[in-house]
């Protein structure tokens, strides 16, 4: 009895620390990401997420990390080399979770940087694909503040570029920082991002 006693407190004492290890880990890496340390940041994101293999969170970090950087960069190898990494881990995730509103989300990113960064040959090919994982996303969890917020400004981006109305689109970025007001996230490190962004378009807006 004694002999199962200990062993289940060193399985408790064991599964605490591996917590406690994630933990502080993924604070390093937001540490650093917030710091301005793209690459590093990731790194520690790849680390995490060879330990937490049935965690989408890590290559979901390694994925938005790799993207948002892509959309500030303008060597083409470089963008390259960062959405490439960003959609090796987000082709394994979404395989694995294909109803994750917020894994359809950074994949719609993925293709919009892509976009960004070469419309001409780019726009009409992945437009579509965009505005389809936007469309699941919605479906999904038409009250989650990143759907309603990055939906509408890819579409503002759009209407702007064909010189349509874009109050009615105005107004779903309003809607998104409502939705903020009340989100409450899954876990401490699920995504919690975009409330800053959506204050800025909000702005443009007006």
């Amino acid at each position: 009895m004694t002999k199962i006693i200990v062993i289940l407190v060193l399985m408790a004492t064991s599964l605490l620390s591996a917590q406690t290890d994630y933990s502080e880990n993924m604070q390093k890496a937001f540490a650093l990401w917030e710091a301005g340390k793209n690459t590093e940041a990731s790194a520690v994101f790849e680390r995490i997420a060879s330990v937490e293999k049935e965690n989408w969170l890590p290559n979901y970090y390694i994925a938005l990390v790799n993207t948002t950087t892509a959309f500030e960069t303008k060597d083409k190898d470089k963008v390259s080399n960062l959405l490439a990494k960003a959609q090796n881990v987000m082709d394994k995730e979404l395989a694995l979770n294909p109803e994750n509103a917020e894994l359809l989300v950074l994949q719609a990113m993925i293709h919009t940087a892509w976009i960004v960064f070469d419309p001409m040959t780019n726009g009409m090919k992945l437009s579509g694909k965009v505005m389809e994982l936007y469309g699941k996303a919605e479906e999904i969890a038409p009250n989650n503040p990143r759907v309603v917020l990055n939906k509408a400004e890819f579409e503002i981006g759009s209407a702007q570029f064909f010189g349509t109305d874009i109050q009615p689109l105005c107004a779903q970025i309003a809607k998104s920082i409502e939705l903020f007001a009340t989100f409450k996230p899954e876990t401490a490190f699920s995504p919690n991002w975009g409330l800053e962004r959506a204050q800025e378009a909000a702005k443009n807006c007006k």
